[in-house]
């Protein structure tokens, strides 16, 4: 992420060392690459679920349903990050699978086209599961 990386190869130290505390700050502080992409995404959440909520929690931004959390978004060197991602249907997890970086996140590399359409589709499926779990 942009900010403490750890490692020798990651020396990537500068613009979010300091703590940040609105969405709008946290991406002020990004290279442009990456403020692009991640502005976009923010763009896209909003869309699916306008009346999401937005706040820094793990450092991340991070979009709310309800006061609970829906997704993070986190700028890395070489690409964001979308959090987290559970197995979804069948389908859709074959259109996701070449961006699962890890088990339970979607890496969007800035080098390639972002899939926005897909990503607004998987905040539609999470929306809907969150939604799921809203107490009578």
């Amino acid at each position: 992420m942009y900010g403490p990386v750890a490692g020798p190869a990651e020396a990537v130290e500068a613009n979010m060392a300091q703590r940040v505390t609105a969405v709008d700050e946290y991406l002020a502080g990004l290279p442009d690459e990456a403020r692009e992409v991640m502005a976009e995404l923010r763009r896209t959440v909003l869309a699916v679920v306008p009346d999401a909520g937005e706040r820094i929690s793990y450092g991340m931004p991070t979009f709310t349903l309800d006061g609970r959390s829906l997704v993070h978004l986190a700028a890395w060197k070489r690409h964001a990050g979308l959090y987290p991602l559970p197995r979804l249907d069948p389908d859709l997890e074959r259109e996701v699978a070449p961006y699962r970086g890890a088990k339970d996140a979607m890496q969007l590399r800035y080098d390639r086209p972002v899939p926005y359409d897909l990503v607004g589709r998987v905040v539609a499926v999470l929306a809907d599961r969150c939604a799921g779990q809203r107490l009578p």
